[in-house]
């Protein structure tokens, strides 16, 4: 079951390659109707989603939304009990002891939900340092993916002053004396 996550992601990105084949090669009709009982399937997997989650306890809610593909078919369907920020906020805590364990941290400054843009600024170590987009990517990116999906764009907003200009040192040498 480990592999689910990482197998569903798969199916995912098949699932899309499939519908652009099928837009590609179908006129419109009939695209429309493929794109109809599409949102007809998804709208009635969502309300049975929804129903299972008020039969259930609230720590059963809880603990389902702790599910990664749980918390993905939450989220699709509008139904996750933490909204996009309180799930920002705990992907970037999540990561939080592998950064400061490179004397690193990392700060959100602000959510686009419209975008799906979250904004962050490296600090510590990562200000600036150019392994910061690596662990960016190992650790901030997946635990973004992970926890709040809606998020497809991390913008990291660079405040560290610019570098300062080269030094230049020219050694001189004695003025000659004149002879007399």
């Amino acid at each position: 079951m480990d592999d689910a996550p990482a197998d569903l992601r798969a199916a995912g990105e098949q699932l899309e390659r499939l519908l652009d084949r099928l837009r590609a090669t179908l006129d419109v009709r009939a695209w429309e109707l493929v794109e109809e009982a599409i949102g007809l399937v998804t709208d009635l997997y969502g309300a049975g989603l929804g129903r299972v989650l008020e039969l259930v306890s609230d720590d059963d809610v809880q603990r389902l939304a702790g599910d990664d593909l749980v918390a993905s078919l939450l989220v699709l369907h509008g139904l996750h009990p933490s909204d996009l920020e309180q799930r920002v906020t705990a992907a970037i805590e999540s990561v939080r002891p592998y950064m400061d364990s490179h004397g690193g941290d990392v700060e959100v400054l602000g959510i686009d939900e419209d975008a799906g843009v979250v904004h962050l600024r490296m600090l510590g170590s990562c200000d600036g340092c150019p392994s910061s987009s690596v662990t960016l990517q190992l650790a901030v990116k997946d635990a973004l993916e992970r926890i709040a999906p809606e998020i497809v764009h991390i913008e990291v907003v660079d405040e560290s002053p610019p570098p300062p200009p080269p030094v230049f040192q020219v050694e001189l040498t004695r003025k000659p004396v004149a002879s007399r």
